[in-house]
């Protein structure tokens, strides 16, 4: 098992960056399965921050049909990074609940905040890496990563991208099964490293986090990891925002972050895009807390 830590946990129950509604009662699902004592269970310090508040899309505009609910997504996003930047001064470790994976923009900017040397390990089916000028959707929850790689400076006002922004051989993604044409142009032209799901066929997940950290060599308690539970097959994972079929098994995602947890370089978490409208009598809230568990230090022996 892992040192023990203080955990806070502080849910985000935003559902504006997703084209589909549900993902805003995710960070109850989760909650639901018993994350909090079961963390305690495991001889962590647990503390359960509430939930920031979140707008629901009826009492905002959607403004830009590029970019819906930008400016509201923006806001949401300014307390995550400032409840982010106050848990990692305190020595916490913060684990965010979502919500959809547009709240990565503010995560990444607090952590950002206290971490300069930051390292995000990326676990998606997707690249979020579009912008206004690039997305089929015009949903934000695609856009977090090209946000904090700088590419989209005039998104999220005030979070302050356009001042600071994360250096492209700082991010490493796993799981990708499902890019659009502006975010594989992106990934070709840069050379940002991604391990599609095809390398975790051919190599193993083990092997293949284990590249991602030797290529982003974290700094102890220096690593982001944004774990969207699309990565996981919808066999395993049905209650999600955008399924996409061909993911990574359940025992490949607990492997994942078994593997994360001895590398000792946790510094916060978020687990997003869990839908419990979709879900099938909260499956994927349950999956979710025991992923969780295991980002924390649990095995099976």
């Amino acid at each position: 098992m892992s040192h023990p830590r203080r955990i806070e946990v502080v849910g985000v129950p935003l559902d504006l960056g997703a084209g589909l509604r549900g993902v805003d009662v995710g960070p109850s699902a989760v909650r639901h399965a018993g994350l909090v004592p079961r963390l305690r269970a495991l001889g962590q310090e647990a503390v359960d921050l509430g939930n920031l508040n979140a707008p629901v899309a009826e009492s905002v505009d959607e403004g830009n049909p590029r970019a819906r609910y930008a400016d509201a997504v923006a806001r949401v996003c300014c307390a995550l990074r400032a409840s982010v930047g106050q848990s990692l001064a305190r020595g916490a470790t913060p684990l965010i609940l979502g919500g959809d994976h547009s709240l990565a923009a503010g995560s990444l900017a607090g952590a950002l905040d206290q971490r300069p040397d930051l390292r995000v390990l990326w676990l998606d089916a997707h690249g979020d890496l579009n912008t206004p000028a690039t997305t089929p959707s015009g949903n934000v929850h695609g856009m977090p990563l090209a946000v904090a790689l700088g590419l989209a400076p005039d998104l999220f006002d005030g979070l302050e991208w356009n001042r600071h922004r994360l250096p492209l051989e700082h991010v490493a993604l796993v799981g990708v099964r499902s890019l659009d044409q502006g975010e594989r142009n992106f990934i070709q032209r840069t050379g940002l490293k991604v391990f599609t799901i095809a390398e975790v066929d051919r190599s193993g997940i083990h092997d293949v986090v284990q590249r991602a950290l030797a290529y982003l060599k974290p700094p102890p308690r220096s690593l982001h990891v944004s774990f969207d539970l699309d990565v996981v097959d919808p066999l395993f994972a049905p209650g999600v925002g955008t399924p996409v079929s061909g993911g990574i098994t359940v025992r490949e995602a607990h492997l994942a972050l078994e593997t994360i947890a001895q590398s000792g370089t946790l510094a916060l978490a978020e687990f997003v895009e869990v839908n419990a409208i979709r879900d099938h009598a909260n499956q994927t809230g349950q999956l979710a807390a025991d992923l969780i568990l295991s980002a924390f230090g649990q095995t099976i022996l």
